[in-house]
């Protein structure tokens, strides 16, 4: 099989919120580590697994385009050239996170409104689908299963994806989907505590990571990072 790629944004190896990240959710894109989950908000270590599973398959990130195979008469080599470009145009963001539940998952969000960083986003959905096959119909109907607005419907058509542009929210994933309210604010207050020191100061985004599945079902590794402003 093809592997699938993504651009995402990610804090480098050695800032203490990937360190952070990596050891909850049991997986370093950037190193391939597998730390064991460990016993948190009074939860055994193997509910705590049960709970990251999804997000670690993905590596702790935020969304700017979402996972896609690589169109015909396109390979690897181009999309990289096209990072390199791409990225030298763009000036590093500072962003003020904050823990949040969105539905039932939990991530770290942007505390403000951040217009540069949705035209971020917005530009790499736009610049990189060329790229981009069309999504299988298999793709289409699981993404339809969760109820799609009509403008989510016409992004779906037109991107691959719903939740684009405006409809857009950067978020950093740290858990599924957690359906028990009063486990979800153990969860969140846990995790809240946890992250108290990365919600005091800006995180730094100042480079564009491409990241690969070499296979379904596999964990995302960061392949490449592209510094802004070259």
């Amino acid at each position: 099989m093809a592997p699938r790629f993504a651009l995402y944004t990610a804090p480098p190896a050695d800032h203490p919120l990937h360190r952070f990240a990596a050891q909850w959710l049991g997986w370093d894109p950037e190193t391939g580590e597998t730390p064991p989950p460990q016993p948190a908000a009074g939860l055994p270590a193997a509910r705590i697994a049960a709970l990251t599973a999804d997000p670690r398959q993905y590596g702790f990130h935020g969304t700017l385009k979402p996972p896609f195979y690589l169109a015909d008469g396109f390979d690897e080599a181009q999309l990289i050239m096209a990072l390199e470009r791409f990225a030298e145009s763009r000036e590093p963001l500072h962003v003020p996170l904050k823990m949040a539940a969105l539905g039932s998952f939990l991530a770290l969000r942007p505390a403000t409104p951040m217009p540069a960083l949705d035209q971020l986003a917005a530009d790499c959905v736009r610049d990189f689908d060329r790229f981009r096959a069309p999504p299988s119909e298999q793709e289409l109907a699981r993404r339809r299963a969760a109820g799609l607005s009509e403008r989510q419907e016409q992004y779906l058509r037109d991107w691959g994806y719903p939740y684009v542009l405006e409809e857009f929210r950067l978020h950093f994933t740290l858990t599924g989907r957690i359906a028990d309210e009063a486990e979800r604010a153990a969860v969140l207050a846990h995790l809240t505590e946890q992250t108290a020191a990365f919600t005091r100061r800006d995180v730094e985004l100042d480079d564009l990571c491409l990241f690969v599945q070499g296979e379904p079902g596999a964990p995302f590794r960061i392949a490449g990072r592209y510094a802004f402003g070259g």
